[in-house]
C-alpha cells in the first residue's frame, strides 16, 4: 500500500495511526496537497491528502480510507459493531473532521506553517481568538464525553484516532489543554498520543 500524504497533516495520520494499529505495511510519499506527482494526482483528482493505492485501486479522504481499511484489514477492530458504539464512532470521525480540527489546528498554521513554509506572518489575534473563544466551548464538550481511555466503548477505535489526531500539531504550535479546567482531556490527549502508532506517525511527519 501507497500513503501519499505529508504527515504533519492530522487528516494523513488518521490513515498511518489505523495502519500501524491493523499491522499493515506500507510505503508513505509525503506529498503537499496538490503535488504535482502524477500518481498522487490520479489517486486523489481533487490534490487533497491523504490518498492511497493498493494493486492498482486509488482512493482519497481520511474517513473513506479508513472504512476501507476496516473492510480489508479486519482485525483488530477500529470500527465498533455495536449499533450505538457505531454511531458515536461515525459521530467523533465526523466532529473531529469538521467541528473540531478547523479551529484546533490555527495554532499550528499561525505559528508554524505561516513563517515556515509560507514566508507570512504569524497572526497572534487569530492564534488568541482560537485559544480563548473558539476552543474552549468544544473542549467543554470533549471533556464531558470522556469516562475512561476510549471514547467509545472498551476499546480503541476511529473515534479516538479522529479526535486525538490534531492535537499534535497543537503541541507542536506550543498550545495545551489547560489540565486544570479540562483534567479529563488533558490526560486523554496525552494517553492516545503516546500510544506507539501515533509515535510511529509523528516520526513520519517530514515531507
Amino acid at each position: 500500500m501507497i500513503v501519499y500524504g505529508t504527515g504533519y497533516s492530522p487528516y494523513v495520520r488518521k490513515v498511518l495511526v489505523s495502519l500501524t494499529e491493523k499491522g499493515v505495511a506500507y510505503e508513505h510519499r509525503p506529498v503537499m496537497f496538490h503535488a504535482p506527482d502524477p500518481d498522487f494526482q490520479a489517486a486523489s483528482p481533487l490534490g487533497k491528502i491523504p490518498a492511497v493505492e493498493v494493486d492498482g485501486f486509488r482512493l482519497a479522504d481520511s474517513s473513506a480510507i479508513l472504512w476501507y481499511l476496516e473492510r480489508r484489514h479486519p482485525t483488530p477492530a477500529l470500527v465498533p459493531t455495536d449499533p450505538q458504539a457505531l454511531g458515536r464512532a461515525v459521530w467523533f470521525d465526523k466532529f473531529g473532521d469538521t467541528e473540531l480540527f478547523g479551529k484546533l489546528i490555527v495554532p499550528f498554521v499561525e505559528r508554524v506553517l505561516k513563517p515556515n513554509m509560507m514566508g507570512q506572518p504569524t497572526d497572534e489575534a487569530a492564534v488568541t481568538k482560537a485559544l480563548d473563544k473558539d476552543l474552549p466551548p468544544l473542549f467543554d464538550y470533549l471533556e464531558r464525553q470522556i469516562s475512561g481511555p476510549y471514547l467509545v466503548g472498551d476499546a480503541f477505535s476511529i473515534a479516538d484516532i479522529s479526535i486525538a489526531t490534531g492535537f499534535y500539531n497543537f503541541h507542536v504550535a506550543d498550545a495545551q489543554v489547560d489540565a486544570g479546567r479540562w483534567p479529563k482531556l488533558a490526560g486523554y490527549v496525552a494517553e492516545t498520543l503516546a500510544r506507539p502508532s501515533f509515535q510511529a506517525a509523528q516520526a513520519a511527519k517530514k515531507g
